[in-house]
């Protein structure tokens, strides 16, 4: 049954509050707080890219606690094996002597994950958390079980430390909706951040919404309205960011390899979670010029004539929106 009007406006103004709570205690990381919040309402996944002591796990935490979510961190190191992230069978003895096989679930089964500088595990842990977010189950032992509704995972990396390291190939990071880039506080935001985290009064954080509320909230951002021409400019967005179109051909010579159909998806999913939490109930084209660049930037390789030239994939994309005009098929 669709929503009314009344119910997206009561929702819309729960989410404004959820996100005045995170900024209680989250000093500045404007974009990273919204596209954290957008990526959820989408039922999707984030990839977030920053220096060490950021604030990456300090986000998310307070995020769980404001949406009132189960909350784990895994901290992905070489060592680390598949079943440490799904859990595994062991052996127990029961009260009549008789053994038998219990599972015990591993941090992934959490409503929201921190995968900790996820570029660290090998590929074969990678692909264990990749699979769950996937398939949003975990098989064991040839038992299935599903992840807890909302799902919710946020895969970091460290962009300056590579050495050690198992950058995540192109095709997996595919599956994250969008790639975040958290940048260093400005001066003013730093002395905030010691005044809240260094005095003597913990700021305290209320719980704003719930698992339930949350659902709902997804099954809303389905139902926001989107135009024929706003997805005609998505895709055109999109079938621009390939090396053989003609239109942009200035810039496009760069490029290696363009997006696919994953991330025309995100920009229609992301771009209808900002319609709702802006209190409207279709997608502007405002929202979707917003949310190009992180569900693009991480689909988009730079060949290695762009490498030379030091072109980087932001820049491409502010082009690519310049470029391409609303009505105009590329």
């Amino acid at each position: 049954m669709p929503f009314s009007p009344e119910q997206f406006k009561e929702m819309s103004e729960q989410l404004g509050t959820v996100r005045e709570e995170i900024g209680k205690f989250i000093v500045g990381q404007q974009e990273a707080v919204e596209f954290s919040l957008y990526s959820i309402l989408a039922d999707g996944h984030a990839l977030l890219e920053g220096l060490p002591g950021l604030g990456k796990t300090m986000l998310i935490r307070t995020i769980s606690e404001v949406l009132d979510l189960s909350f784990s961190r895994i901290q992905f190191t070489p060592d680390l094996m598949p079943a440490d992230i799904t859990g595994t069978s062991i052996l127990e003895r029961n009260e009549q002597g008789m053994q038998r096989f219990v599972f015990k679930e591993g941090p992934i089964f959490s409503q929201m994950v921190l995968a900790d500088e996820i570029n660290r595990a090998t590929p074969k842990t990678q692909s264990a958390l990749l699979e769950a977010m996937g398939e949003q189950t975990v098989t064991v032992l040839g038992e299935t079980r599903k992840m807890a509704k909302p799902f919710f995972v946020l895969a970091t990396q460290n962009p300056i430390e590579m050495e050690g390291t198992y950058p995540l190939p192109e095709a997996q990071m595919d599956r994250f909706l969008c790639k975040i880039l958290l940048p260093y506080p400005k001066k003013s935001e730093l002395k905030e951040i010691i005044l809240r985290t260094t005095g003597p009064t913990p700021v305290a954080i209320q719980k704003v919404m719930d698992a339930e509320t949350i659902v709902m909230a997804q099954q809303m951002v389905k139902e926001i309205v989107i135009a024929d021409d706003m997805i005609d400019y998505a895709v055109d967005l999109v079938a621009a960011t390939h090396h053989n179109n003609t239109s942009v051909d200035e810039w496009s010579k760069y490029v290696q390899y363009g997006s696919g159909p994953r991330g025309l998806q995100s920009i229609i999913r992301l771009a209808k979670a900002r319609a709702l939490m802006a209190g409207r109930f279709h997608v502007s084209i405002a929202d979707i010029k917003t949310v190009a660049k992180p569900a693009l930037r991480h689909r988009i390789l730079i060949n290695y004539e762009g490498e030379a030239e030091g072109v980087d994939v932001d820049g491409l994309i502010t082009k690519l929106l310049e470029d391409v005009r609303q009505g105009a098929s590329v």
